[in-house]
């Protein structure tokens, strides 16, 4: 199979993007892995797929595959790829756009300085359908890992997310924490873990161990996670500054009920052609 592909990032989570309205497209999961591989593929965090879409309302199905071939429901830094991608690409002049995804319905906003701004709809809160294994809501859950108890906060942006608040960003045990947690049996469908430290109340630096694919240079919907955890735990204020290892994302939510705001970039590195075995 050859296939046309666009390689993008946002803040240095990077993607490569397939457009699946004007060319056929059907990957199994090693041809996705062999895509994402830096070595033998293209090399990416994500493979996302812009599709048509039937739903109504909606102007195109956006799909997340991660780089292990695993499918999910929704990465912030690859939405905002996407949007920037159907323009660039001719599919739409829309300055506005809706994509389904498996998390619902998202909408894009693409701005005249560059930057894109996504509605990523309400965090959902409730233990059951994070999904995570609690007695009640809490804006803290204690977690057994490896030995030791982590107070962590919980929320899903469309996929599961801990955040656990820590001193000392740098020298933060992600790879190893993070794969506990990632893995844990309380979270069924595994889980995203984010490490936030908090410099003000309106700046929170932050990595974040995404599941199927490690620690990633950033993570727009854990940055979204971080946020809400942050202000449910008395943290934050409405409007924070991210700062990721990849860059800076604006997240903005006033609170219970509200949707989550995520404005950054999106860039385009390259365009090629691959044959897949």
């Amino acid at each position: 199979m050859e296939l046309n592909f666009t390689k993008m990032h946002g803040l240095g989570n990077d993607f490569v993007v397939i457009d699946a309205v004007r060319q056929r497209v059907n990957l199994s999961t090693e041809q996705i892995r062999h895509l994402a591989d830096r070595r033998y593929g293209v090399g990416a965090d994500q493979i996302l797929l812009a599709e048509t879409s039937q739903k109504p309302g909606a102007d195109f199905r956006y799909r997340i595959f991660n780089a292990d071939g695993g499918e999910v429901e929704q990465c912030g830094n690859g939405v905002r790829c996407l949007g920037r991608f159907l323009r660039e690409q001719g599919l739409s002049e829309k300055s506005e756009l809706v994509v389904e995804t498996l998390a619902g319905d998202t909408r894009i906003q693409l701005r005249e300085d560059g930057q894109v701004a996504v509605n990523m709809g309400p965090p959902v809160l409730s233990p059951a359908d994070i999904p995570f294994e609690a007695e009640a809501r809490a804006s803290h859950y204690p977690l057994a890992v490896g030995g030791e108890t982590h107070q962590i906060g919980a929320a899903s942006m469309g996929n599961p997310h801990a955040v656990l608040r820590v001193r000392d960003l740098e020298n933060a045990p992600v790879a190893h924490l993070g794969a506990l947690i990632e893995s844990h049996p309380r979270f069924p469908r595994r889980v995203n873990v984010g490490f936030m430290q908090v410099k003000r109340r309106d700046h929170v630096r932050l990595r974040v161990f995404e599941r199927g694919v490690g620690e990633t240079r950033a993570c727009g919907t854990g940055a979204c996670a971080a946020a809400v955890v942050g202000q449910i735990q008395g943290l934050l204020d409405q409007r924070v500054t991210v700062e990721l290892p990849g860059g800076p994302l604006l997240i903005e939510w006033a609170g219970e009920g509200e949707p989550v705001w995520m404005t950054g970039p999106a860039v385009t590195v390259f365009e090629g052609r691959i044959t897949l075995p």
